[in-house]
């Protein structure tokens, strides 16, 4: 995989203010208020994340042509949805059934949807990205990152402290329309907001190829 050594990078820019709108326009019946809310089924969200548009040709340019979108993920923060989280790594992906694997387990649902933890190799594979759609400065809760943790491969809990001080973090700032891209497997978190006001953020996993054993990504 061509990555950016840090497993992290900013990417300026890539949505136009119009299609800042638009895309919160598409996202506009998302329930508010919760820390996150995982996405299945919103047609509009084709043309942005697809392989040849502004946030899929990102993905593209880091995994090559077969990316796809498997997994999008709404956060928002506000004055009445201030939380935090600490530091972590992603470690499940969402599919269309349960089946059982080698390898993959545990399985959990998260808003009516299958998820179930893969190998480590497969997340090493895929790539994550992040579409702003507001100013997210150093008191708007940006999100850290661990740089370059992420070629430790999955990393246990009681690592997970240690592993930070190591590597050390970075917050990233963004403005409306920016992407940060990321190694998905890369250590990761997010402090409550200093001064509280609207941080949504749309995430998005990418990965290549087909799942073992009958398995499928469930998909956008």
């Amino acid at each position: 995989m061509t990555f950016a050594r840090d497993g992290a990078e900013r990417h300026p820019a890539v949505l136009s203010p119009t299609n800042v709108a638009r895309l919160v326009q598409v996202l506009s019946n998302v329930p508010p208020g919760r820390a996150g809310v995982r996405l299945h089924g919103f047609a509009g969200l084709t043309a942005f994340l697809k392989s040849d548009g502004p946030v899929g040709s990102l993905a593209v340019s880091v995994l090559g042509p077969g990316a796809r979108p498997v997994r999008a993920v709404l956060f928002d923060k506000s004055a009445d949805g201030n939380w935090g989280l600490g530091w972590h790594q992603d470690r499940t992906i969402a599919v269309a059934a349960r089946l059982e694997v080698p390898g993959y387990g545990p399985w959990s649902v998260k808003d009516g949807l299958i998820h179930v933890a893969p190998p480590a190799d497969l997340l090493a594979g895929m790539v994550t990205l992040r579409v702003h759609l507001d100013p997210v400065d150093a008191d708007n809760a940006p999100l850290l990152v661990a740089p370059g943790s992420h070629r430790l491969g999955r990393v246990a809990l009681g690592d997970i402290e240690e592993a930070v001080r190591r590597y050390g973090q970075v917050a990233c700032l963004a403005e409306a329309g920016d992407v940060w891209l990321y190694a998905t497997l890369i250590l990761h978190a997010s402090d409550a907001a200093v001064r509280p006001r609207h941080r949504r953020v749309l995430q998005v996993d990418y990965a290549l190829g087909e799942l073992p054993g009958g398995l499928s990504w469930l998909g956008v």
